[in-house]
């Protein structure tokens, strides 16, 4: 199976990735329709790469994760990472990898997160893990 990368409408990018799922959450829903869509494209992807057994990464900001990009997308970047979690348990038993990357995007932007993800997929050697990307969450609360 070719891999699969999700990006929120207009974040355009020519980038793919060989083998696995890349999901990069869109943090500008709004309503609990937006929520619950944005979970169930997320646990759909998710479960076709858990099939194959290909590595998971989820992309969020670390502006949703710390609640400060409101209460939806703090609903779904929560959810996302304990998902990842939950799944690299699973997965870690089959060989395939779930991560998280939290993002600030004043300091990185799609084509270098990105290359971090598709890194984080080819790894194998890490799973279960958030990793930060600028300096956005240095001093916050982290659940």
């Amino acid at each position: 199976m070719a891999g699969e990368i999700r990006l929120p409408p207009g974040m355009g990018s020519d980038a793919s990735v060989e083998l696995g799922f890349l999901f990069w959450m869109d943090d500008s829903v709004s309503g609990w329709d937006a929520v619950s869509a944005e979970l169930e494209a997320a646990f759909v992807g998710s479960r076709n790469a858990a099939s194959n057994e290909e590595p998971i990464v989820y992309v969020v900001t670390n502006d949703a994760l710390l609640g400060r990009a409101g209460p939806e997308a703090a609903m779904v970047a929560s959810g996302l990472l304990s998902g990842a979690r939950t799944a690299a348990i699973e997965g870690s038993r089959k060989g395939w990898t779930v991560n998280t990357i939290a993002y600030d995007p004043d300091h990185a932007d799609t084509a270098a997160i990105i290359e971090k993800a598709v890194w984080l997929m080819g790894d194998g050697s890490i799973t279960g893990e958030l990793i930060h990307v600028g300096p956005g969450h240095i001093g916050k609360a982290l659940a």
